[in-house]
């Protein structure tokens, strides 16, 4: 039996407030359809999505999101021999990641990383790695030399930075996580407090094991991912960890 295939998806996209009904309306038949299960996230500032599925279906199904959302998808994709998500979910919200925070996400131009130049950024002794995740996320596997905020959530960053970072003293930043949609927030964001030099990594930590080889990687542990695998290896399998998520509420 083939395995499924788990694949994410975001983008910062306006809508109108009025529209939203109807797309989630749309993607709930269209993963109906499709037998696809998982959880779409769609607010007036875009989308974000995890969802799996057999091979075949998830390739029909991301041509109708595609059609239905009028995208280009940029998607990341792993595989598990079963599915890890149970229900399906599409959801309205006020933000596709919550950071309590005015954003302007056109100043995270040019902040953008590539897999393959990232290791040359964080090794660099003059930049603070951040680790934009939250703590339990941290302690299942992070990227050398990155700071953890011991954040329970991701709005509680902010004072993270306001309390250890200063623009005068720090001024390059570089920051990862799972999937690369916190920071294509925290990145302009970095930018608004005045932090000079700021960089991302495009595509977040599963786009890195995805490209980069054991033998080249800055990556230690595993990372956690929000479904049944609970954490997945450098490989995009099944890892071994524990919830932590459960141990830290």
């Amino acid at each position: 039996m083939s395995e499924f295939q788990i694949i994410t998806f975001y983008e910062f996209k306006r809508f109108d407030r009025d529209e939203l009904l109807s797309l989630r309306t749309s993607l709930r038949e269209a993963m109906k359809d499709l037998s696809i299960k998982g959880t779409i996230i769609l607010a007036e500032e875009g989308f974000n999505s995890t969802v799996a599925g057999r091979a075949a279906e998830i390739q029909h199904f991301i041509q109708l999101v595609e059609s239905i959302l009028r995208t280009s998808l940029k998607i990341k994709s792993s595989t598990h021999t079963e599915c890890p998500f149970r229900r399906v979910e599409v959801k309205i919200k006020a933000e596709i990641v919550t950071l309590k925070q005015k954003v302007d996400i056109s100043k995270g131009a040019k902040t953008h990383v590539e897999p393959r130049q990232w290791n040359a950024i964080i090794a660099d002794p003059e930049t603070v790695v951040i680790d934009a995740r939250n703590d339990y996320e941290y302690r299942t596997g992070t990227f050398r030399r990155a700071i953890n905020p011991s954040t329970g959530k991701f709005s509680e960053l902010p004072e993270f930075v306001q309390k250890n970072l200063d623009p005068t003293k720090h001024k390059r930043v570089a920051m990862f996580c799972t999937g690369g949609i916190r920071c294509e927030k925290f990145a302009p964001f970095m930018k608004q407090l005045g932090f000079a030099e700021v960089f991302q990594l495009d595509g977040g930590i599963l786009k890195y094991l995805e490209e980069i080889s054991a033998e080249d990687s800055l990556w230690e542990g595993e990372c956690f991912v929000f479904d049944d695998r609970v954490t997945v290896d450098a490989l995009l399998k099944k890892g071994i960890e524990s919830d932590l998520s459960q141990t830290s509420k």
